[in-house]
């Protein structure tokens, strides 16, 4: 009798699950919040997401074939970098603009350094960083709802009156309804509801989404607005993109710690260089830049927060 023996390193173990099938739970879970934002603000924010998934699933493909790698566009990770990449778009954009950054987020911050899961940055966030620095006009325009009547948000008018006293209408608005911001600010519920999706399905890692929140609360309630402890926590956590960043942002798999005292590390960190960009920067949001900078951090964080060797003896 014949013994064939496969010899592979380990680990040894076989499982169902799937880049794809993670990816299909990730636009399940943003489904929500893109709903609304279409529901809100029409028929251009359908366009704006639309075009840039579009142009993300063309980068990817057109530079696949173009260098000979296998093309993945059914994997679904280049759908989600064109759909966050959206979310952090205002809803009245040029369709160029989209084009560009999705096709900046998938070639040079994804492709060029060696595809899914080789990324050193989460490439939405770092083409919104581009585009924000390269057309800071059409990345800070605002337009309430499609009958073009433009306004601040409440962040910017935070930033202009640390003394602004929202009503219970406010709370409200950030909560389920309209709000001037991004296309995936319009919801703080329905990006909740996400990324408690992900977490029961296990796509994501509680740690960072808690710690990131958390943190944050505190930290905008030590150092306040107007002085030390008079921070209005709740008006701060569901304002701006914070809940987008905490759930979808900051747990990618390339760009997070893979220990689970580094994603707590990572998620505090995250909070608390959202604190001083919004609070003590000039632009009235810190959400993208604070996680871009954890980012870069990470293999640092792998590096010196790792788990012991099992049977290692530390030495004294």
């Amino acid at each position: 009798m014949e013994i064939i023996l496969t010899v592979s390193s380990p680990p040894h173990i076989y499982g169902t699950d799937t880049t794809q099938k993670r990816m299909r739970d990730v636009l399940i879970a943003l489904a929500p919040a893109c709903g609304l934002g279409i529901f809100y603000y029409g028929n251009q924010a359908f366009t704006t997401i639309a075009v840039s998934i579009i142009s993300a699933l063309f980068a990817e493909y057109l530079y696949q074939k173009v260098t000979g790698k296998r093309v993945t566009v059914n994997d679904y990770s280049a759908a989600i970098t064109g759909l966050l990449l959206a979310f952090n778009l205002p809803p009245y954009v040029p369709i160029w603009l989209p084009v560009m950054g999705s096709v900046f987020a998938i070639v040079v911050v994804k492709q060029l350094f060696g595809g899914l899961g080789s990324n050193f940055v989460n490439p939405a966030l770092a083409a919104r960083a581009f585009l924000l620095a390269s057309f800071p006009l059409y990345m800070t325009s605002w337009i309430m709802a499609p009958d073009a009547v433009s306004g601040a948000t409440y962040l910017a008018q935070l930033k202009e009156n640390p003394e602004f006293i929202p009503q219970t209408s406010d709370y409200m608005a950030l909560l389920f309804g309209k709000v001037g911001g991004c296309i995936g600010e319009t919801s703080a519920a329905a990006l909740i509801l996400g990324g408690l999706y992900l977490i029961i399905r296990r796509v994501i890692n509680w740690r960072i989404p808690v710690f990131y929140i958390g943190s944050f609360a505190v930290f905008s309630i030590l150092f306040g607005r107007t002085g030390f402890f008079t921070g209005n926590v709740l008006f701060e956590v569901l304002s701006g993109g914070l809940m987008l960043g905490a759930f979808f942002m900051a747990t990618d798999y390339a760009t997070s710690p893979i220990t689970p005292r580094g994603k707590a590390i990572m998620g505090i960190g995250c909070g608390f260089l959202t604190v001083m960009i919004r609070f003590f920067g000039t632009y009235p949001e810190g959400v993208s830049y604070a996680i871009l900078i954890m980012n870069l951090f990470v293999p640092l964080i792998d590096k010196y927060i790792r788990p012991r060797i099992y049977g290692k003896v530390r030495k004294k």
